[in-house]
């Protein structure tokens, strides 16, 4: 009998669609916090020649004035797409001063929360909003939880792909059909993000600063370094992006409408613990509100089905309206290995899971398969190198080392389709890289981060230091053609203009502002 990804192979081949998998949609979010010679957090306010962080397209900060975020646009090329995130490296590098970028998920030193400066976007409405945004993660989280930088990968199928296999002229069973296919991808990933994570994580250990006054688990690696031996990514572990309140979002990835309505109830829902928090000091909001999520970006998940969202919509309101248009991957540690912290390689194999979770049978995922899920993804990242680890797979346990070939085997026919449309033999080769790092832990990024430590006899930070400084000295070696320099001047230029024009334009008081933002989110 079949499997439903064969049959869908065999569909593909019958409507001569191959080609269009050689446009494969994909951006990247990349996030790097800007350091001092010392390895300290920088203190500087944002760059003025990289532009306006609040409305330029490609350069902008996340939760600190710290921490940059690269936004490349979608390409249809992973050359392009990697070239596109080089050049805003290398501009960037050009205006920074002896700055560098570190090179690592897990922050810097950090000598307290106090000089975690939240990330200031100017007078306007939505600027408040955005640093109001922050002060509540703060409150909430703590400013070191949100110091942790990670690549945001953004993949879609290509029109041509959606308008031949739905066949459809009907616009809303389109929208429908579609969002239901993501949907289908979204739960794939969940159930197969733990491989994501043992193969690509590279966060085993993290200065001791990071963990003042908290309780862990973590090992001494040296007098200024935790870690844990067998650990892929602290990034994604306890340690990093995890709450006790989302701990009890109900988010349902089996529909559209199950996915928003869980959303729509966690940023509606007051919560006691965030309603203790003061309203207002100095005059300054210090979250948007009380309720389990101040907003939909908050839901921290390791992917995240999207629709490009209008000026004053909110991401929910756009999945409602136009349906599931991309998914976001946020399960993707930075490589310290790699000057813009991500390789071609990567790529193919994100390009692979994901073409694979879209074709393939994708029933709907049950609390218990949920929770079977998360719990594969926390042994992989704090133990996935153990020899001998286990998953729960079905309620069964198995090793890690045969569940990853298994499934790596279960890509291939994916991956043939890939380089068939592209003329290569890239994924076949990449899935082959993967294999070895199932095969042999030694050559997953995690490991080779401890052993650079290890050779070199030295800790997190000096290893991050001494990576960051070789990145450093790669982008200012390298010579930016005349018109991508004037480009990105040019974006820098407009987006001073354009923060300047909202400042002018508001009308609305603050409060005014937010009340009406909320009044159309809840509508």
């Amino acid at each position: 009998m079949p499997t439903t990804l064969e049959k869908n192979l065999s569909r593909i081949a019958e409507l001569g669609i191959e080609h269009t998998f050689a446009q494969l949609q994909r951006g990247i979010e990349k996030e790097s916090l800007r350091v001092a010679t010392t390895g300290k957090m920088a203190q500087t306010p944002h760059p003025a020649a990289l532009g306006s962080a609040l409305t330029h397209g490609s350069i902008t900060t996340d939760y600190s004035e710290a921490l940059l975020e690269f936004v490349t646009p979608i390409h249809t090329s992973i050359d392009t797409l990697l070239k596109e995130l080089t050049d805003v490296h290398h501009f960037t590098y050009q205006h920074i001063g002896d700055e560098k970028l570190w090179v690592n998920s897990m922050p810097c030193v950090v000598e307290s929360e106090e000089l975690i400066p939240i990330a200031r976007y100017g007078s306007s409405n939505v600027a408040k909003m955005k640093e109001a945004y922050r002060r509540g993660l703060g409150h909430r989280y703590g400013r070191l939880m949100q110091t942790i930088a990670g690549i945001h990968f953004n993949f879609s199928m290509g029109d041509e792909f959606w308008q031949i296999y739905l066949n459809t002229d009907n616009a809303e069973a389109y929208r429908n059909l579609r969002s239901e296919a993501y949907f289908g991808l979204t739960r794939n990933f969940l159930r197969h993000s733990w491989l994501a994570c043992y193969l690509f994580g590279a966060s085993p250990a993290v200065c001791k600063t990071f963990l003042q006054g908290r309780k862990h688990s973590l090992a001494d690696y040296d007098p200024s370094s935790f870690y844990a031996p067998d650990a892929t990514s602290l990034r994604l572990s306890d340690l990093g992006y995890s709450n006790n309140a989302q701990a009890g979002i109900e988010v349902c990835y089996d529909s559209l409408e199950a996915y928003v309505n869980g959303l729509k109830k966690a940023i509606q829902t007051p919560h006691p613990e965030y309603q203790k928090i003061q309203a207002l000091i100095d005059g300054k909001y210090q979250q948007l509100n009380a309720n389990l999520l101040q907003i939909e970006n908050e839901f921290y998940g390791v992917i995240r089905p999207k629709q490009v969202a209008k000026s004053g919509e909110s991401p929910s309101r756009a999945l409602e309206d136009r349906g599931v248009e991309y998914v976001e991957v946020r399960s993707l540690d930075l490589n310290p290995f790699d000057p813009v912290g991500i390789n071609e390689d990567c790529i193919r194999f994100f390009d692979t899971l994901l073409v694979y979770g879209l074709l393939s049978d994708s029933p709907e995922l049950s609390v218990k398969e949920y929770k079977e899920a998360a719990e594969n993804r926390q042994r992989a990242v704090m133990t996935g190198r153990k020899p001998g680890l286990t998953l729960l797979l079905n309620e069964k346990e198995q090793p890690l080392e045969q569940a990853g070939i298994d499934l790596l085997t279960k890509l291939e026919p994916v991956a043939a389709l890939l380089d068939q449309a592209h003329g290569s033999k890239g994924y076949a080769a990449s899935l082959e890289k993967q294999r070895t790092k199932l095969q042999d832990p030694a050559r997953t990024p995690s490991a080779r981060v401890l052993a650079a430590m290890d050779k070199d006899e030295i800790s997190f930070y000096h290893f991050a230091m001494v990576q960051a400084s070789k990145h450093a000295d790669y982008f200012k070696g390298l010579k930016m053609d005349k018109g991508t320099l004037a480009r990105y001047q040019a974006e820098a230029t407009e987006s001073l203009i354009a923060q300047q024009r909202l400042e002018d334009s508001d009308t609305l008081t603050f409060e005014a502002f937010l009340s009406d933002y909320f009044a159309r989110q809840n509508a």
